[in-house]
């Protein structure tokens, strides 16, 4: 009881914090807007947590769930005028078949091949919606008008939005650590380990990895919706980038802790602020600056921890308590 209690109090603080934290800033302030995007990428890398941290497929085609979830809920917004409290539910049911579908050529592949897979398929949706411009609207984007309700999922102030993406985050997190401590987390954690003899013992490995897909691809196909949403206009460039979008998501859980609740949340918590002020004050230098300096950040920090921020914590907490000792 005290273990599961000492557990418990941080997570209860932290909500506690963030759900005071807007009422702290300004509304409409670019403060409270880093922080909603902050969640936002929270709830994104803990999509990508269940096939990259569980299973240990590094994907980098996330994206493209992303985008057709964007997408969905947009169009029929604006074609059949469907709220997207219901086009955030068909957003999902998209993205989960696309995770089907991307899941059963690529199932037995591994490591970079698996990685390559996944972003040629981002990369071909992105393609197909830049020159699909009667559906998409190509490269002009798309543009959300603006009508203020909760039906419509539109507010005047930032502070709605910031919950929404805390209600994400928190969903997200909790399918997370419920697939973590179930059947499915233990199987997907016997088929990283060794596929062939996660077999011998009888887990049926396809079937394994496609629910993984399908319920990772489902969840970000939800954040794609909140973006949208957010942002009121975006183009196949922004939704389906492999680098503002895939890798990104990727980097945040490998900075934060590959397969941990924690990971994702770290991870957004220090690369979204870290890039908003590194383009802020190095965007005026030479070209590529800020990129430059980012990098070489997020590489110490994976120099020194390979294992992410959470473990870095672990081990300096750990040797602390040695020392008291």
């Amino acid at each position: 009881m005290m273990a599961t209690t000492r557990q418990f109090l941080p997570w209860a603080a932290l909500f506690a914090v963030a759900m005071g934290a807007p009422w702290l800033m300004q509304d409409q302030g670019y403060g409270i807007r880093v922080l909603t995007l902050v969640l936002l990428f929270a709830a994104m890398g803990q999509s990508w947590n269940i096939v990259g941290g569980l299973a240990n497929q590094i994907s980098l085609g996330h994206a493209a769930f992303f985008g057709l979830g964007a997408y969905t809920s947009t169009l029929l917004l604006l074609r059949y005028g469907i709220s997207p409290w219901l086009g955030i539910v068909a957003a999902m049911a998209v993205a989960a078949v696309a995770g089907a579908l991307l899941s059963l050529p690529t199932m037995r592949l591994r490591g970079h091949y698996f990685a390559l897979a996944t972003l040629a398929f981002g990369e071909v949706l992105r393609a197909v919606a830049n020159t699909w411009s009667s559906v998409t609207g190509g490269p002009v984007g798309l543009s959300i008008p603006f009508a203020e309700g909760v039906a419509q999922m539109q507010f005047k102030s930032s502070i709605p939005y910031y919950y929404l993406m805390l209600g994400a985050a928190l969903v997200t997190s909790v399918v997370f650590a419920l697939i973590s401590h179930s059947r499915l987390g233990y199987r997907l954690r016997a088929v990283k380990a060794n596929p062939q003899a996660a077999e011998v013992i009888g887990v049926n490995t396809a079937q394994t990895r496609i629910l993984a897909a399908v319920i990772s691809a489902a969840l970000m196909g939800a954040c794609g919706t909140l973006y949208a949403q957010f942002i009121y206009f975006f183009d196949p460039d922004t939704v389906f980038s492999l680098v503002g979008i895939s890798v990104r998501v990727a980097l945040i859980c490998i900075i934060g802790g590959v397969g941990t609740v924690a990971g994702p949340l770290i991870g957004a918590l220090v690369i979204i602020p870290l890039e908003e002020v590194f383009n802020d004050w190095l965007s005026g230098h030479t070209a590529g600056v800020s990129q430059l300096a980012f990098g070489l950040i997020l590489i110490a920090i994976i120099l020194i921890e390979p294992r992410g921020l959470t473990a870095l914590w672990t081990r300096l907490r750990n040797l602390t308590r040695g020392q008291h000792a």
